[in-house]
């Protein structure tokens, strides 16, 4: 396949260079101290089993994504619609478009600025960040689960052989609502305190805050109809353990004085809570939080 990231922060970077690497022709369209980086010396892929320069081309141009079979869509979600606008004139007619995104309507928001293409969203379950410009490390995981399209099959067989495994499921919508009560569930609290998730539940109360956080997150899920599959509680604890050493995306924004996706993540939730009637004062005070640190750093 050729491939397109758009949007290569850690998520895209991570992914796009597992694909380079099983052969894949890819380029990552990001930064331009990132993509400086990469074209002078190659991505560097740092993980636990391996530590290596991935060849991949890279651009600063909406442009670059003209010809690929997969666009891997990974910008913030409070970019969704400006960037779709962006790659909509250089898109091909068969390009998939798959939303690796935080947030349970990107997908949805995405469509309507690309109706030509196919636009599917995808789960993301890996724990990854940039460590310099043209560097990305991963810390664990790295599974996708993505919704059914006319080549999600493929897709899908090419990310399990580049060593992605890979799901496709009828229930994105509940897997979208399951990965976003996690991040609801840690993304503030690492934020506001600038830690890991491992040191972060042993605090004293958080296990009981998470476990408010969590059942208003499902309250508001089955409020929408919305099924959440597997076990909330079991996935939530099983985060910090295998996961002990990484900050949040939240608090790795709020680190490097950017804004986070709070208004996705936990905003969200008190949104769709108030406008169905179900309480969520626990998400409210962590999202008010991060929203007065993003403001004292402005």
């Amino acid at each position: 396949m050729k491939v397109a990231v758009m949007g290569a922060g850690a998520v895209g970077c991570y992914y796009g260079a597992m694909l380079a690497r099983a052969g894949h022709e890819v380029v990552l369209i990001g930064r331009p101290s990132h993509v400086e980086a990469v074209n002078a010396s190659g991505l560097r892929l740092e993980t636990k089993a391996f530590d290596e320069f991935v060849k991949v081309a890279a651009s600063i141009e909406a442009s670059a994504v003209h010809g690929a079979d997969l666009v891997l869509f990974c910008v913030k979600s409070t970019d969704s619609e400006s960037a779709a606008a962006q790659i909509k004139p250089h898109l091909s007619p068969g390009a998939l478009v798959l939303t690796l995104q935080n947030g349970v309507d990107n997908d949805e928001r995405v469509r309507p600025v690309l109706p030509s293409n196919e636009v599917a969203a995808a789960v993301v379950y890996v724990a990854t960040e940039m460590a310099g410009p043209g560097h990305v490390k991963h810390h664990g995981r790295g599974e996708l689960v993505i919704a059914p399209s006319r080549v999600s099959e493929q897709v899908a067989r090419h990310l399990a052989a580049a060593g992605v495994p890979t799901q496709i499921s009828d229930n994105v919508r509940g897997s979208l609502w399951a990965k976003l009560i996690l991040n609801c569930a840690y993304n503030a609290l690492s934020a506001v305190t600038q830690l890991p998730y491992g040191v972060l539940v042993k605090g004293e109360g958080v296990a009981e805050v998470i476990r408010d956080v969590v059942a208003e997150c499902l309250a508001v899920a089955k409020a929408e109809g919305v099924v959440v599959p597997g076990d909330t509680d079991a996935a939530v604890r099983g985060i910090a353990q295998t996961m002990p050493s990484q900050y949040s995306s939240t608090a790795q924004d709020l680190a490097r004085g950017k804004l986070s996706e709070i208004d996705h993540l936990n905003g969200l939730v008190v949104r769709r809570g108030e406008a169905l009637g179900v309480p969520t004062p626990a998400n409210r005070v962590l999202f008010v939080m991060v929203k007065l640190l993003e403001g004292k750093q402005r």
